[in-house]
């Protein structure tokens, strides 16, 4: 089983984008900072060169339809305004506003009100203001009690600021960020081969005793908010690992020249990516380039500065490991099992 097997092609998705990237580079005016690719968009704030703001929009797959199912509908707030965070923190942006978009077929006060109320309390507790959204019924478009959400932040970061991976070299260190599940990415695939190939339910027991499949399934996306603040100053580039996994996330920030090596004993790998594998008999290259495997964000860290990166990290109890190094290379990213 592979993702593209359960619904999803991104090679298609990837080449629908090589087709269009130079049109919409054409779309760019003066103000747009550089290119197609980023975590987030970049677009200088009028009046005001030394200063940018940086965009983001997401939303959260299938992930969406298994917590409404499981009636978690106040958690999609949280989830999608996490995921957004990291997107522009990793740029080095402080976030300003959230939108939000809700669609199905009936949003009825017991669907409407939790979710809204979710996005709320995400926002609040980031300090992030909530300024405006919008909702949309479509019967016929979606099946009954199904919805679809999205979420826009903006931020802003100093020009002289940005975090784009532009000055990493060979010998930095990269220091890997726990992730605690999927988060908001492969779950199309995960569903898939835990459900209909592995025969298990959201109540079925975990093996390692860990609560529920379900329990697991629906972990908020954690916000490395406090890992990238603490780290902002010493690092050299950062970068989200969402759908794509570590080999196509972190090849985002490398420059020409430069190759990211991960070494996958150095993390723990949470108990349901093994149960995903084992049920649906996914390959496990597949497993790398769809999920997380255990590692939500990296930073990359000169080899001088991982000792106060480290310092400054466990001084506010937050976990990491150093996961790999960069090495000489043409950018590519690749985990060895070691």
């Amino acid at each position: 089983m592979d993702y593209k097997s359960a619904g999803v092609d991104t090679d298609s998705h990837k080449l629908a984008l090589d087709k269009v990237k130079d049109k919409i580079r054409r779309t760019f005016g003066k103000r747009v900072v550089g290119d197609v690719g980023h975590f987030g968009g970049l677009y200088e704030v009028p009046g005001d060169p030394s200063r940018v703001l940086v965009a983001t929009t997401d939303g959260l797959g299938t992930k969406v339809h298994l917590l409404a199912t499981l009636g978690f509908h106040d958690r999609v707030g949280r989830d999608l305004v996490n995921h957004c965070l990291n997107d522009i923190g990793v740029m080095g942006a402080t976030p300003l506003f959230f939108l939000d978009y809700i669609a199905g077929a009936s949003l009825t006060p017991t669907i409407l009100a939790p979710l809204l109320d979710g996005f709320a309390e995400a926002c609040l507790g980031e300090h992030v203001s909530l300024i405006g959204g919008e909702t949309a019924e479509m019967p016929g478009v979606y099946e009954p009690g199904c919805y679809d959400v999205a979420g826009f932040l903006v931020g802003i970061v100093a020009r002289s600021e940005i975090m784009d991976g532009h000055d990493i070299r060979p010998g930095d260190r990269i220091l890997g960020f726990p992730s605690n599940g999927l988060h908001t990415n492969g779950y199309s695939l995960a569903t898939r081969a835990l459900f209909d190939a592995g025969g298990l339910t959201p109540a079925s027991a975990m093996p390692d005793g860990g609560g529920t499949v379900g329990d697991a399934l629906a972990a908020t996306h954690v916000s490395y908010r406090r890992e990238l603040d603490a780290l902002r100053t010493l690092a050299r580039g950062f970068a989200h690992i969402t759908g794509g996994g570590l080999v196509e996330n972190v090849p985002r920030i490398l420059p020409a020249g430069c190759d990211a090596v991960f070494r996958r004993t150095r993390w723990d790998v949470p108990s349901i990516f093994p149960l995903i594998q084992e049920c649906g008999h996914v390959d496990p290259v597949e497993m790398d380039r769809v999920f997380n495997m255990g590692l939500g964000m990296v930073a990359v860290i000169p080899e001088g500065s991982l000792a106060e990166a480290e310092h400054a990290l466990h001084g506010q109890d937050l976990a990491c490991c150093v996961a790999g190094e960069i090495v000489p290379g043409t950018g590519e990213a690749r985990i060895v099992d070691e």
